[in-house]
């Protein structure tokens, strides 16, 4: 989707904003068929056209479907380990109304799906706006419905614009144009909106001092602030590789199916017999020629040698290394069985390292961009400055589940043998999580407790 619009035609739009929002539009022009590149090669629709060497593979089969779910993979495995559980402040205890926020705004869900984009795409977009239900209204948006201008000297983003409207099906992707959407800036958010054909801007001023908007930004670069992409362009030439060669091994297999023969000596009467139905001649259990009556020749029935998928087979291992070394997946990852593959539970640890390496960094980064998404989001419910929020609250901090997703028995294990060494420890939250509860069973837990405690201290009065 293309914005075919321009600031200049903005009724009640600011001179001194044009030229920058142009030159987001621009931006996002730029990228929309990059995007489009990656979501086609994330949902597996790489066609036969497109990687065909045009040796092996003849020209009557581009059509053929090959499924492949790599590009989902590189960034659903990694997506999964980093799994956001909310804030904490100093003392480890809830910031007051931050919980309503997070709850309000669906946030740990909707942080899920915005990892996703955000891995696929290299960045993703968090914009805020006030609310009269909870406080302060929490957006996330992909690279496809949103674009931002980087500033080097205050390392945070100048200026972006968000796509509010949304599309109505996903048929219409391709023709559909925005009716809605909010460009932010330091000191206001401007809601253009089109009316009757026309685009008009109302102006929201604020005082946050920055524009409510904030980027998950996954492996930056000091050239590319807004991060790269998981799917970035080796990682899709190799998937080519995966499409092209199992594509090869498809042809190969039928032919294994179907043998090519041939026959010497016969007429044309008979060739013409034989040749008529192909798959009848094959599937027959009596293949019968006569003598060949024009030169008294016998026929000779024979087969050429059947291939093997041998080679298909090895070059998909092959990709498949080189696809594990590249993404930081194991290669049960990718759906490739061999006898390297790790059989211990130490093993298959050993191996996931680098992508538990990875989600910690994921996490870091975003652990960041969610702190100052809360600290925008507080200011703006209780209407002051970050500079105003107490110390309380400008210690927040987002809280990560562990990303190398540990059994429950090692880690109630681990939490057993910490409150034995550490002395009330047992009566904390955190060991009853690291036994397995979630956050609505410890409560229960606690309430239940709680209950039971009344009860005692109420039966020690009455005796």
């Amino acid at each position: 989707m293309l914005l075919e619009i321009s600031g200049s035609d903005i009724i009640n739009f600011p001179k001194s904003e044009i030229g920058r929002f142009n030159e987001l539009l621009d931006i996002y022009n730029y990228h929309a068929a990059k995007n489009q590149e990656k979501d086609a090669y994330y949902e597996g629709k790489i066609s036969l056209s497109s990687v065909n060497l045009g040796i092996a593979l003849p020209n009557g089969l581009k059509d053929l479907e090959i499924g492949c779910s790599w590009g989902a993979k590189t960034v659903d495995v990694l997506a999964a380990r980093s799994m956001f559980d909310g804030f904490v402040g100093a003392n480890g205890e809830d910031i007051e109304g931050l919980d309503e926020l997070v709850i309000g705004n669906n946030l740990i869900s909707e942080y899920m799906k915005a990892t996703r984009d955000e891995l696929k795409y290299g960045c993703t977009f968090a914009t805020l706006s006030k609310s009269s239900d909870i406080g302060c209204k929490i957006r996330l948006h992909s690279p496809n419905t949103a674009a931002a201008r980087w500033s080097g000297e205050k390392n945070r983003i100048d200026c972006g614009f968000a796509i509010i409207s949304t599309v109505p099906d996903d048929s219409e992707a391709a023709t559909y144009t925005p009716s809605e959407i909010n460009y932010y800036t330091e000191s206001a958010t401007f809601v253009l909106f089109k009316w009757d054909g026309l685009w008009y801007s109302r102006e929201f001023k604020h005082n946050l001092g920055r524009p409510l908007m904030e980027a998950f930004i996954w492996n930056a670069t000091s050239n590319k602030p807004f991060g790269r992409s998981r799917i970035k362009e080796p990682i899709r030439r190799l998937i080519d590789g995966y499409v092209r060669t199992l594509a090869n091994a498809s042809i190969a297999l039928e032919f294994s199916t179907a043998p090519q023969k041939y026959i010497l000596g016969v007429n044309d009467e008979q060739f013409d017999k034989i040749t008529s139905d192909k798959f009848k001649a094959y599937v027959g259990s009596v293949l019968a020629a006569t003598t060949n009556y024009e030169t008294g020749e016998k026929p000779t029935v024979g087969q050429f040698s059947q291939g093997t998928l041998s080679p298909h087979i090895e070059m998909i291992r092959m990709l498949a290394t080189q696809f594990s070394a590249a993404t930081g997946l194991t290669v049960t990852d990718t759906g490739v069985v061999s006898e390297a593959n790790p059989t211990s539970a130490d093993a298959v640890l050993a191996q996931t390292q680098t992508l538990i390496g990875m989600a910690e960094q994921l996490n870091a980064g975003n652990g960041v961009a969610l702190r100052n998404i809360a600290l925008m989001a507080i200011a703006i419910k209780n209407d002051t400055t970050i500079e105003d929020l107490t110390d309380q609250q400008k210690a927040v901090v987002a809280h990560f589940k562990n990303p190398a997703m540990p059994s429950l028995a090692s880690t109630a294990d681990a939490a057993i043998k910490i409150s034995s060494a550490r002395e009330g420890f047992g009566n904390t939250d955190v060991f009853l999580e690291m036994i397995g509860f979630d956050k609505a069973e410890i409560r229960r837990i606690k309430a239940q407790e709680a209950k039971t405690r009344g009860l005692a201290t109420l039966t020690e009065m009455e005796t």
